[in-house]
C-alpha cells in the first residue's frame, strides 16, 4: 500500500510547483532561467524546513507514520460514521445495569486467557486468581453478569499474548495502526491471531450467536469510552499523536509495570 502523506498540502504543493513555475516564467517575461531555478530551490528548501520542524516521519518509534496516519484516518472515519453513533444509541437505549452486565459477561470470559498469559509470564498466583474469578463469577455471578470476584478481593487482570512476548524479551518494534483493530506494534500485531484463538467466545456456536455477541462486545466497549472520546476531540491538537503516545506509554507500563 502506498503511504499517504500526513500533510497532503505539502505533497500537493510539490505536485503544483512545476506548474506554478511555468506560469511564473510566462508572466515574468525576460526572467532568466537562473532566476526560475532559484525560485524552485528556495521553495524546496522551505518545504524541507517545514518538514524538519514538524518532525513528520522522523520519530524513531514511528517510522511508518505515513501509512499509520492514513490507516488512522480510515479507522476514525468508520468510527465516526458507524461505530460511535451505534454506541451512542446503545447507551441511550439500555439501562446502566444492563450495560454493566454485558461488560462483566465478556470480561469474565476474558479471565481464562488472562490466566493462561499470567502463567506463561511466571505470575502463577495471578493466574490462579484469574481462574478463581472465572469460577466464582460464572457460578455465583450468574454466568459472569455480576462481578462477584472483585467484591471478594480477587482483582481483575488484563493480559494478552503481546504482553507475554514482551516479558519473554521480544521487542515491541515500530508503532503500527491496524485496519479496524487500531493502535498496535509489530510485536502486538503478530500476537493478535494468538489472542483471537485464546478468546473463548471465538468457539461459541451457533455462528450467528457468536457474531451477534462479537458486535455487542464491540459496541459496549465503544460506549464505555464515549465521554473520554469527546473530551479528546475537544482537547487534542493532533488525535493521531495523542493516541500513538498514549498507546505506547500504556503498553510499556503493561509489559514492565515495575518501571511504570
Amino acid at each position: 500500500m502506498k503511504s499517504q502523506s500526513p500533510f497532503p498540502a505539502f505533497s500537493g504543493l510539490r505536485r503544483l510547483l512545476p506548474l506554478l513555475l511555468l506560469l511564473t516564467s510566462i508572466v515574468l517575461t525576460g526572467c532568466s532561467t537562473v532566476t526560475v531555478e532559484k525560485i524552485k530551490d528556495k521553495a524546496d528548501q522551505t518545504l524541507d524546513v517545514l518538514s524538519t520542524k514538524t518532525n513528520i516521519g522522523k520519530n524513531p518509534r514511528d517510522p511508518l507514520e505515513g501509512f499509520n496516519r492514513a490507516m488512522f484516518s480510515f479507522n476514525d472515519t468508520i468510527d465516526q460514521a458507524i461505530v460511535k453513533p451505534v454506541a451512542e444509541g446503545y447507551r441511550a437505549a439500555l439501562p446502566t445495569f444492563v450495560q454493566t452486565g454485558v461488560g462483566n459477561f465478556f470480561s469474565n470470559i476474558g479471565d481464562v486467557w488472562n490466566a493462561v498469559n499470567n502463567i506463561l509470564q511466571g505470575r502463577v498466583n495471578d493466574g490462579v486468581t484469574d481462574v478463581m474469578r472465572f469460577a466464582v463469577n460464572t457460578t455465583i455471578g450468574i454466568g459472569g453478569l455480576l462481578d462477584i470476584g472483585s467484591a471478594a478481593g480477587m482483582p481483575k487482570h488484563n493480559e494478552d499474548f503481546g504482553q507475554t512476548l514482551g516479558k519473554w524479551g521480544v521487542k515491541s518494534g515500530p508503532y503500527l495502526v491496524l485496519p479496524v483493530l487500531g493502535p498496535s506494534t509489530v510485536r502486538d500485531a503478530l500476537a493478535t491471531p494468538v489472542d483471537m484463538k485464546g478468546d473463548l467466545w471465538t468457539y461459541k456456536r451457533p455462528v450467528y450467536v457468536k457474531n451477534i455477541g462479537t458486535v455487542l462486545r464491540l459496541v459496549d466497549k465503544r460506549a464505555s469510552v464515549l465521554d473520554a472520546g469527546s473530551l479528546l476531540e475537544e482537547a487534542a491538537l493532533d488525535k493521531y499523536v495523542f493516541f500513538r503516545d498514549a498507546y505506547l506509554q500504556r503498553r510499556a507500563g503493561q509489559v514492565n509495570p515495575e518501571d511504570d
